[in-house]
């Protein structure tokens, strides 16, 4: 590494705020590392790790603030070790069972960590042989200890847990052909190089976090800069904040991110706020919604943003993060759809009359080959035909870690044309006749509605937007053929009437009658927090599925025993 090079910042780490509004023209406290530091300091990371045996052995790398996120990563591309990022110890509650999960099924005997969380990883591993080096009190090897390895296309890079259940975890295996050619298609498709500053605050074991936030800025050679999600959760609009702070070009995040700085933002934050160097603005990891994008460009006008800033894409762990985008600087793709059609796996002009959904278009493909597939027939279906799709391509994972049957089954996928095999999303969508991929919902997650699918995520949109009141809403079925619907409406106890319950739960029975034809549906209304999501900010159906059967969910209202005969498994 050139001298120039070495000394020029790489990553800019963010703290968190001491307080909402800072007057002072004082920020977060702030941790730079240069490219020299970060090299340096991931030679001594891989020197510690071979000297331990670490070289092709599975090393588990928990969530810390800080420099180590990335530098920890990079020792263990150095040493010719395995990453397994996973979330912190100090979270509590869903993530320390998912970390422990993780670990048992990776198999890991070696752990990077900062003080803190090697204490608590030393607690919750006591007894067994795991070996963590407290990386920043240790006293490291001599960086020029290292000895360099020489990786394969074909070597396992890192193990992608990808979100969904808390305990049945499953490991995407990355080759380091997949991190390359995942990182040249999001270069081509965001149009990122050396002059650009990219940011975020998703944590290091989500994909986008990892692959896009941490691992991008290295390959384009530009400026990273990176805030904790805990930061994020405490206070949207600090997140907005570093944008406007550090300049940053490219950033985004799930979609409710964006309803939560909406909800969030006050006519004199917007003020102090200029956002107006933000080119590209993801917006990805769940249901990309219109009402969403128009509601946050509004809001964030005054402050410079620019609705073309949005950028809609689509991707997946096992496709090393990106599948399609659009084009830096053209308005999001929006079609309007009749609803009934597209129940029927078709998309149509809407009626008049009519019940229609606005979708959003989340690009073409990008280094990846991608059919709309009939999950049944596996027939691959023109445009304007619904079907779950399938990709193939230098960026699609080998498999899944340790698991041979769901791995023949996801990844060797075959069309009735025997052109090869694929990847299985799980994902429906359809493109229209210029190529554009609208993602409809989930394989496994419809509504059946008198002999037709509804998207849950048309009814949690629709029902959340009721009430003000309401919070995060989840949409599920049960049953042996997930005949019965549950709604789940998480409710804002401050400034709730008396009596009032009653009320709001009818309210949304009526509506479900009125608009999607469910006259029976459960209404349960919970307290803020007890809808499950994921690190990306999917909902966790499945896990409400498990709750509601355990008897792991007390509403607010009714506050009367769920019937398990309306809760049979599905």
């Amino acid at each position: 590494m050139e001298a120039a090079d070495a000394s020029r910042e790489a990553f800019i780490f963010v703290g968190a705020e001491s307080t909402p509004r800072r007057t002072d023209g004082e920020g977060p406290r702030v941790r730079t590392l240069t490219y020299g530091e970060l090299d340096r300091q991931a030679r001594q990371l891989a020197a510690w790790l071979q000297s331990q045996g670490g070289a092709a052995q599975r090393v588990l790398l928990p969530c810390c603030d800080g420099p180590l996120q990335i530098t920890a990563l990079l020792g263990c591309f150095y040493a010719g070790a395995t990453a397994v990022p996973c979330p912190s110890p100090l979270d509590g509650g869903r993530n320390v069972r998912r970390l422990t999960a993780v670990a048992k099924d990776a198999d890991v005997s070696l752990a990077l960590a900062d003080s803190a969380v090697a204490a608590e990883l030393s607690r919750l591993f006591a007894g067994s042989d795991l070996v963590c080096l407290a990386a920043d009190r240790a006293a490291l090897p001599d960086p020029e200890d290292w000895r360099p390895t020489v990786a394969a296309d074909e070597d396992i890079a890192l193990i992608q847990y990808t979100s969904g259940s808390v305990t049945q975890v499953k490991g995407v295996l990355i080759s380091q052909r997949n991190l390359l050619a995942g990182q040249e298609a999001i270069t081509r498709a965001l149009g990122t190089d050396g002059h650009a500053v990219i940011g975020g605050w998703l944590p290091p074991y989500h994909d986008m976090g990892l692959v896009g936030q941490l691992l991008h800025p290295l390959y384009v050679g530009a400026l990273g800069v990176v805030m904790s999600a805990a930061a994020f959760a405490a206070r949207p609009l600090s997140w907005l904040r570093m944008i406007d702070r550090y300049g940053i070009t490219v950033s985004g995040g799930p979609d409710y991110a964006y309803d939560m700085c909406v909800r969030a933002a006050g006519d004199e934050e917007v003020e102090r706020l200029d956002l107006s160097r933000w080119r590209v603005a993801v917006n990805g990891a769940e249901p990309v919604r219109e009402a969403t994008m128009a509601a946050f460009a509004e809001r964030f006008a005054p402050a410079g943003f620019r609705t073309e800033a949005f950028y809609p894409a689509y991707g997946l762990a096992e496709a090393t993060l990106l599948v399609t985008g659009g084009r830096p600087g053209r308005p999001p793709v929006e079609r309007a759809v009749d609803s009934t059609a597209l129940a029927g796996g078709r998309l149509a002009e809407p009626r008049k009359g009519v019940l229609s959904r606005t979708l959003v278009g989340v690009g073409q493909p990008y280094g990846v080959d991608l059919r709309i597939v009939d999950p049944e027939t596996r027939q691959v279906l023109p445009p304007g035909r619904v079907g779950e799709i399938w990709i193939r391509g230098e960026s699609v994972a080998p498999g899944y870690w340790r698991r041979r049957a769901e791995t023949e089954e996801t990844f060797g996928a075959v069309t009735s044309a025997h052109d090869g095999s694929f990847l299985r999303s799980g994902d429906l969508g359809a493109v229209d006749e210029h190529g554009e991929l609208f993602v409809i919902g989930r394989l496994k997650e419809g509504v059946v509605v008198n002999g037709v699918d509804v998207a849950p995520e048309d009814i949690e949109t629709s029902v959340q937007g009721l009430n003000p009141k309401f919070g995060v809403t989840a949409a599920v079925t049960t049953g042996p053929e997930r005949d019965r619907l549950i709604v789940i409406q998480e409710v804002r106890e401050n400034g709730l009437l008396d009596g009032e319950l009653p009320s709001l739960a009818e309210a949304v029975q009526t509506h479900l009658d009125g608009e999607f034809g469910i006259p029976d549906a459960v209404i349960l209304l919970v307290r803020q927090g007890v809808v499950r999501r994921t690190t990306s900010g999917k909902l966790q159906r499945s896990a409400m599925r498990g709750l509601l059967r355990s008897g792991g969910i007390r509403p607010l209202y009714p506050q009367v025993p769920v019937f398990q005969a309306d809760l049979s498994p599905s």
